[in-house]
């Protein structure tokens, strides 16, 4: 059963959902029509000479309300049986070569821009976890819910500020969620453009 912390915060207003939502909408597809076609194409082609397995990776995750979506990800890892309970780890020997280069470059997450089309994430929100850990946390960590009032994001608050990767730790992940609650508590639409910028800076500095 879903335990919201907030009675009223600015994506709760259908007016800023629709903005937010258009907003979605416009960007994924210009993504997807002018940067992802070449992405796939090269990206797709050096997975394949350096790993076997499909180019796309496939994992449910935990969205809006809780809701299970099958989110998308250029592969950075050989496949191996464990991907969906061992959360990936710093020198994880699963990772190949590529993989790293897509993982710091967060370039892995472009194909996310489809679950952004297809209504199941946004653009900027908090990061959609593993199955097992939004088990694994929820009954430890007080407000966890409070991420799931929006939809996960391609990009959000806390990995601009350097939480993102691994949380080995409860009190890591419990620093992610402080930053993900103080996102949806003060979401405006410059926000997430600051975000943005702040994503794409990271990206190639």
């Amino acid at each position: 059963m879903m335990h919201y912390y907030l009675e009223t915060f600015p994506l709760k207003k259908r007016g800023n959902r629709v903005c937010k939502r258009a907003f979605d909408i416009v960007f994924s597809l210009f993504v997807l029509v002018f940067i992802y076609p070449w992405a796939y194409l090269l990206i797709g082609c050096l997975i394949k000479l350096r790993m076997p397995g499909r180019i796309i990776f496939v994992q449910k995750r935990t969205g809006k309300e809780g809701r299970e979506f099958v989110c998308y990800k250029f592969r950075s890892m050989c496949p191996n049986r464990v991907a969906d309970i061992q959360q990936a780890q710093k020198d994880d020997d699963r990772i190949t070569p590529l993989g790293h280069f897509l993982r710091t470059t967060s370039l892995d997450e472009l194909p996310q821009f489809w679950n952004v089309l297809k209504g199941e994430m946004s653009v900027v929100g908090p990061r959609p976890h593993m199955l097992l850990h939004t088990e694994q946390y929820r009954p430890i960590i007080a407000n966890y819910d409070e991420r799931l009032l929006v939809k996960p994001g391609i990009t959000g608050w806390a990995q601009i500020h350097g939480l993102r990767g691994e949380t080995e730790r409860v009190d890591k992940m419990r620093q992610r969620v402080e930053y993900d609650g103080w996102y949806i508590r003060n979401w405006s639409f410059w926000l997430d453009m600051k975000i943005i910028f702040k994503t794409v800076h990271v990206m190639f500095h």
